[in-house]
């Protein structure tokens, strides 16, 4: 019975960070520009602020699908 809890807790786990990860690339092909270099390279706070609002809505619809 634990064993089965646990393969299925890892199968969900492995599913929503899939299923972010391909969210997060459809976001980052809709923006106009690329998001790492703004982020990271042009040190663009703002946007940056809107990336991790999107990361985290994105997660939690994924959350509350998954549950």
């Amino acid at each position: 019975m634990d064993t089965a809890i646990l393969i299925n807790s890892i199968v969900y786990a492995l599913l929503g960070i899939v299923i972010f990860v391909v969210g997060f690339i459809i976001v980052d092909k809709l923006t106009p520009y690329d998001l790492w270099k703004q982020v990271v390279e042009e040190k663009n706070v703002a946007l940056a602020i809107v990336v991790g609002a999107a990361a985290l809505g994105i997660c939690i619809i994924i959350a509350a699908a998954i549950h």
